[in-house]
């Protein structure tokens, strides 16, 4: 289980989102870093040589340099560096650590972080240092999603695919009374059916069909606990014909009758 405590970061004075001078170069100190930097470029091109590996950067690389490392960098004067960095330090150790390194490809939601934690460090309103801690959280959780898909440790999928099965997870949910068939889905996600299917029980879990009867169920069991509807209101509620194969389904779900939760 990733351990990363909501009040777990340090921050310092240093951070920015930069358009770097043409004469700008980051010569290696004869110290190392004595805290966490997180390193993004949004345009230009470079490199980036941290602990003797030398890398060539553009927009979309990602670095997180830790305590102990040396670093140096320079750029392409015809194409000048603009990057975001971060300085910070923990407050209380996670178990996990991102990478030093990530060429992301899905670009909006990394971006979208890194532009409100600047937002939020600039602003006087209130809560924004507690803001800007938690959206530097939600950074790091983002930045070891990347690397647990590199690494396998889920099913090796593309964060625009997981994010697109998620959103046709999401619709079900929000349409619990419509029946969808396979083939309305899978067009959804712009999939072939069989290619839809496959990856829908792969990051979900389970079968379209099977969640989206689970999701029609459960929403049966808030309609009878909260919405004062009688069993056979929800069934019609939820385009059940038959009140009957209603109840079958929502007892297989939740181990008793609908009349039990009423």
């Amino acid at each position: 289980m990733i351990y990363l405590p909501e009040a777990a970061y340090l921050p310092t004075p240093f951070y920015s989102k930069i358009k770097c001078e043409p004469t700008w170069k980051w010569p290696q100190r004869e110290l190392p870093l004595s805290n966490y930097d997180l390193f993004y470029v949004w345009e230009g091109t470079g490199e980036v040589i941290v602990n003797g590996t030398s890398y060539s950067v553009g927009k979309g690389s990602c670095f997180l340099f830790k305590p102990g490392d040396y670093t140096s960098a320079s750029h392409d004067k015809q194409h000048p560096l603009v990057l975001t960095y971060i300085h910070f330090n923990f407050l209380e150790q996670p178990n996990l650590i991102p990478s030093t390194y990530r060429q992301l490809s899905n670009l909006t939601e990394i971006e979208t972080l890194l532009s409100r934690y600047v937002h939020a460090r600039l602003s006087a309103l209130f809560g924004s240092e507690v803001e800007a801690n938690l959206i530097l959280k939600q950074l790091m959780i983002q930045l070891l999603r990347y690397d647990q898909l590199e690494l396998d440790v889920k099913p090796k999928t593309s964060l625009v695919l997981y994010d697109r099965i998620l959103e046709i997870a999401n619709y079900m949910r929000e349409h619990s009374a419509n029946w969808f068939s396979i083939e309305e889905l899978a067009n959804r996600a712009q999939l072939s059916p069989r290619y839809f299917s496959a990856k829908f029980k792969e990051i979900m879990g389970v079968n379209a069909r099977d969640y989206e009867i689970r999701s029609r169920i459960e929403r049966a069991e808030f309609l009878l606990h909260y919405g004062g509807l009688t069993v056979s209101e929800t069934a019609d509620a939820l385009g059940y014909k038959d009140v009957y194969f209603f109840s079958k389904q929502f007892k297989k779900h939740f181990g008793k009758n609908p009349s039990a939760i009423r």
